[in-house]
Parts: C-alpha cells; sequence; structure tokens
C-alpha cells in the first residue's frame, strides 16, 4: 500500500484526505492511502520517514512550509526561488532515503487566477509574510503585478503594518489577498484586522483559507460588493500537481 499525507500541527482544518479519498474513489485508484499526520517538530523527521517504508509522498502546511528545508535533500527550483516547500516526493535508492522539496502552492494559485478570470491587477495586498505568502508573491512577480506585504511585525523595505493600512491603500492596491491562517477552522470568528469600511466593489478579496468557504474576511468583501474567491481552487490544483509529482 503506497501512503501519502499530509504534516503539519494543527490538522483539524484540513480537508485534504478527503480530497484525495474522493479522488481515489472517483478514480478507481487502488493500492493508495492519504492519512493526516500532526507533526508538531521536525526534529526527528527523517527518522520518522525511514521508519515509515510505504510513505511516497508528503504534503507540508503550517507551520513547517519553511522549516521543512533544512531536512530535504533537494529542492525544486521554483521551491529554491520561494523558499518554502509544501509537496515532498520521497524516493528510497539502494536503501537511501531521499527527500525531494516542491511548491505547488504557486502553481495552484496562478491557475486559480486563471479558473476565476482574476485580471491582473495594478497593485496587490499580500496579508501575512510565511510560506504561503512566498508563494503567492512569487506568482505576482511572474505576472507582473506590484505588490506590498501586511505583516505584524514588518521587517523588510515592502512590508508594512496593519495599523497602516488606511483608505488610500485600499484603493491603490485593489487586490487583496489573505495568505494568514485567520479565519480557519475552528477559529472562524477572526479576521486580519484591516479597515473594511473602506471596501469598495473595486476591490477583489482572495482568501487562501478554504474551511470555512466563507470566512469572515470575505463575507466583509461580499457586504462591500467585492468580487470574492476562496482557497478552495487553489486547494485543488496544488493537490493534483502534487499527485502528478509523486507519480512520475
Amino acid at each position: 500500500m503506497k501512503t501519502f499525507g499530509l504534516i503539519g500541527y494543527p490538522l483539524s482544518h484540513s480537508w485534504s484526505a478527503s480530497y484525495f479519498k474522493e479522488k481515489f474513489r472517483k478514480e478507481k485508484i487502488s493500492g493508495a492511502t492519504y492519512r493526516l499526520f500532526p507533526v508538531k517538530d521536525l526534529e526527528n523527521f527523517r527518522t520518522w520517514v525511514s521508519q515509515n517504508p510505504g510513505l511516497c509522498g508528503l504534503n507540508v502546511t503550517i507551520p513547517h512550509k519553511e522549516k521543512i528545508i533544512p531536512h530535504l535533500d533537494t529542492l525544486h527550483e521554483v521551491a529554491t526561488d520561494i523558499l518554502a516547500v509544501n509537496t515532498i516526493k520521497i524516493s528510497r535508492e539502494k536503501e537511501k532515503l531521499l527527500l525531494h522539496g516542491y511548491n505547488t502552492d504557486a502553481f495552484g494559485f496562478e491557475k486559480s487566477l486563471e479558473v476565476h478570470a482574476l485580471a491582473i491587477p495594478e497593485n496587490a495586498l499580500i496579508l501575512g509574510t510565511g510560506g504561503a505568502a512566498k508563494a503567492v508573491a512569487w506568482v505576482l512577480e511572474k505576472i507582473n503585478c506590484p505588490y506590498m506585504q501586511v505583516s505584524r511585525f514588518p521587517s523588510g523595505e515592502n512590508e508594512i503594518s496593519y495599523a497602516q493600512t488606511d483608505e488610500q491603500l485600499i484603493r491603490e492596491y485593489p487586490f487583496i489577498i489573505n495568505c494568514t491562517p485567520l479565519g480557519m477552522s475552528p477559529k472562524t470568528e477572526s479576521f486580519p484586522p484591516l479597515p473594511y469600511h473602506f471596501l469598495n466593489p473595486r476591490n477583489t478579496l482572495y482568501d487562501l483559507v478554504y474551511n470555512p468557504p466563507l470566512t469572515k474576511f470575505l463575507e466583509f468583501g461580499k457586504a462591500a460588493g467585492c468580487k470574492i474567491v476562496n482557497g478552495q481552487t487553489m486547494l485543488k490544483f496544488q493537490a493534483e500537481k502534487a499527485w502528478q509529482i509523486w507519480n512520475e
């Protein structure tokens, strides 16, 4: 039995196991299973993988997308550019364990822009600076969309604090992408601290959170007449890309 799965912590919000279970059923894929592995830290990660010979591939989520890199043997060029990994291909050659890191978040986000017919905006606001935010930033650079990042603890020249977001910024950066876990189940009442009363129909709000489908962040956008998109389409595309990588 080939085993695939998701590592991160916590994992109560994840739909990945359900997605792959349904995929295996629909496509009549036998001899494969997908499991959730709640992993708090990565100290013994390679040992754990080596002790599970059936493991063939893993997805990686919060909080390990950046921390996982030192534990890997190779990085695909996109993952090298982004410096975040959400997919690992596991191979064993002559009893040697080899872990290969990829980033399929970028692929998923870019494909979702096409599916939802989101025109390239003049400027974008990225909420958060973690691994998912890095993948989104990489795509925006690729499509020549200038962006600003909003962080609780801004440190770079292209980063600002939430307190610095105002009416002018909301107007000048109409595409707002939530790359934080705020609003994710089970903490569905949380949301990024933005001046939502300045939103208008010119704004597009994209939430990488997919559970629940309508977060507070997106509710505020919907009430203001904004175009809203959740992370379900991105999840699907990144998962399918991961499956392709695992089975190449």
